[in-house]
């Protein structure tokens, strides 16, 4: 007996679009499962982990503040997704854009002006887009796979990140603690009210709406999208394949860069050897979660960081390990690439014929 999958004819656009919802119902099923065999009250622990982070003013800001560079990185590599371009490497280019930001105030500790803001802002996409014109390059010169260039570049990122911030960037008045001059005045983003959002969650809405509106109303965006559905049919419209390429790593390397100078001038105020938890990574189920839209990964960002917060709230209140939320962030995007890979192919049981070659 064997399992064979058999292509659909026609895919539902119905299921396409209930399709993140199903894989969200059945990892929270798959949760409550989990919880029930560690002992642990299934009810009790999915309102600790999915509701009560939620509840107060302050864990809402906090959501706000964890979903802001989900968002921006995630609407990123939507673009690229669509156009068929596999940037795994945000997590680095997150790092470099925080490192490149962070050169001005690092090195010019006394400049207080809304310029210096400016400044850091502008360099931390820049580090972002040039760190993944590299696997671009690659591609396009070589032929080389950009899923292994890009993630390989993440460990480039962090290990220079640490040494900086271990040796020519720590601070002298730091107590030999590895992190660098803490951010003042202009080198922080300015907040909005009187909690811990600041200016970096509108970034992150003006880049929703920009993408949405370059992808559904520009000849670049449907430019992205002939090439990402048919290369072939892309080259017959005179579409450049390896400058669709450039573009969309360029642009998500410039948004994962943002995100990063605006996560350090943000809740961090300083650079330390680590500076995410992993949103450039996470930022991929984001993608997949939003169906690739812009619209869709805005509310896919706010899912995920709800998965953050959750699993410090189960890891305070249960003495859960947080490694829970590393669990529930991969069993959606299980759900979510099963789901899509029945919306494409039917599961079909067949017998294996004597004498057949294996």
């Amino acid at each position: 007996m064997k399992i064979i999958l058999e292509k659909r004819s026609q895919r539902s656009r119905a299921m396409a679009l209930l399709s993140p919802l199903l894989a969200i119902a059945i990892t929270v099923v798959t949760g409550g499962i989990i919880f029930a065999s560690l002992g642990l009250d299934p009810a009790k622990a999915l309102y600790v982990y999915f509701v009560e982070p939620v509840t107060t003013l302050w864990s809402i800001e906090e959501l706000i503040v964890k979903a802001a560079p989900l968002v921006l990185i995630g609407a990123g590599l939507a673009i690229c997704y669509s156009a068929n371009v596999w940037n795994i490497g945000a997590e680095g280019q997150l790092t470099i854009g925080a490192l490149f930001g962070s050169a001005i105030p690092v090195y010019f500790t006394t400049w207080q002006s809304p310029l210096t803001l400016v400044m850091m802002l502008v360099l931390g996409g820049f580090g972002g887009a040039m760190f993944a014109a590299i696997p671009a390059a690659l591609k396009n010169r070589f032929g080389a796979n950009e899923i292994l260039t890009s993630l390989m570049l993440v460990y480039v990122a962090q290990l220079l990140l640490d040494w900086l911030v271990r040796g020519p960037w720590r601070d002298p008045q730091g107590y030999n603690f590895p992190q660098s001059v803490p951010f003042e005045g202009w080198q922080l983003l300015p907040l909005l009210g009187e909690g811990r959002v600041h200016i970096g969650a509108i970034f992150a809405v003006i880049a929703v709406i920009a993408l949405a509106v370059m992808m559904g109303r520009s000849l670049r965006g449907f430019e992205i999208r002939v090439v990402g559905n048919s290369p072939r049919a892309g080259a017959f419209a005179g579409f450049n394949q390896k400058r669709v390429v450039w573009f969309t790593f360029m642009l998500s390397g410039a948004l994962a860069g943002l995100a990063g100078i605006c996560e350090v001038a943000g809740p961090s105020g300083e650079l330390q050897p680590s500076i995410s938890p992993g949103y450039g990574f996470t930022a991929i189920i984001v993608a997949f979660l939003g169906r690739l839209h812009p619209f869709g990964v805005l509310l896919g960002g706010v899912l995920m960081a709800l998965t953050y917060l959750g699993g410090e709230s189960a890891q305070i209140t249960m003495n859960l390990p947080n490694a829970v939320t590393g669990v529930f962030q991969g069993l959606l995007l299980f759900f979510l690439l099963a789901s899509d890979v029945l919306m494409r192919y039917r599961i079909r049981i067949g017998s294996v014929m004597r004498g057949s070659a294996l």
